[in-house]
């Protein structure tokens, strides 16, 4: 079960990358305290110096290891690529016990052809971190942000959705609304944490609509009531 009373500080893993990076910019402009993740706490201090320059962030961001980022939040943002994604979760696990995990985790492959989603054993990243860290609650959410709008100051994303997926009803409620201060617009509540096989690979259908159109798309549903519902009729906390 999600635990409310969690610290208030959110841990960026990868937090030196473009998507990590974009999302740590975008919470600490809405007032989240940040702390980015990284091999390098160097460079994860170069980076958040830069990021605390840029234009209206109000809220501290400081960068440092891996392992010190988890210790000092209460939500854990994965941005880091697949390749030695479960290495990296066991070599953090201790810190994540207890947290709220929060996997943006896209397992791709290139060829030729172009993007598609990589064959995960466990269902997917998300799932894979889930079993790997049992006493955290994980979530899968902002797969589908373009990093490079997420770091543009001057970048409007309200109008593009957030799936968010967890076995943990509370889990989905918080990481929508840190997706709503991400974006200025809706994070959308896409039920159980199984929903990530679906929207992890989702990502390569993105990358190859913006090799063809020159652009950077997002997902935007339509049809949802407004406002949002802010949980499914009859699904109880954990479910």
């Amino acid at each position: 079960m999600f635990d409310t009373s969690l610290p208030q500080t959110i841990a960026v893993v990868g937090g030196t990358g473009p998507q990590g990076s974009g999302l740590g910019y975008r919470l600490a402009r809405a007032g989240h305290p940040v702390v980015l993740g990284s091999r390098d706490r160097y460079r994860a201090a170069a980076k958040a110096a830069e990021l605390s320059a840029s234009p209206g962030v109000p809220a501290p961001i400081r960068g440092t290891s891996n392992a010190e980022a988890v210790v000092e939040a209460g939500i854990v943002i994965l941005a880091v690529p697949y390749e030695g994604h479960a290495e990296l979760v066991r070599e953090l696990a201790a810190g994540l016990a207890g947290t709220l995990v929060v996997s943006c985790v896209n397992p791709l492959g290139f060829d030729r052809n172009g993007p598609y989603g990589l064959h995960v054993p466990a269902g997917s990243a998300a799932e894979e971190a889930a079993g790997i860290v049992p006493d955290a609650v994980v979530a899968g959410a902002f797969h589908h942000l373009a990093a490079p709008l997420l770091l543009d100051p001057d970048a409007d994303l309200s109008h593009e959705d957030v799936l968010v997926c967890s076995d943990d009803a509370a889990a989905r409620q918080r990481v929508m609304a840190l997706a709503a201060d991400v974006t200025g617009g809706r994070g959308v509540d896409a039920g159980r944490l199984r929903m990530a096989r679906q929207l992890e690979p989702l990502t390569a259908v993105l990358i190859s609509v913006n090799k063809r159109y020159r652009t950077r798309s997002g997902i935007a549903l339509t049809g949802l009531p407004q406002p949002l519902l802010s949980s499914v009729p009859g699904e109880g906390v954990n479910r």
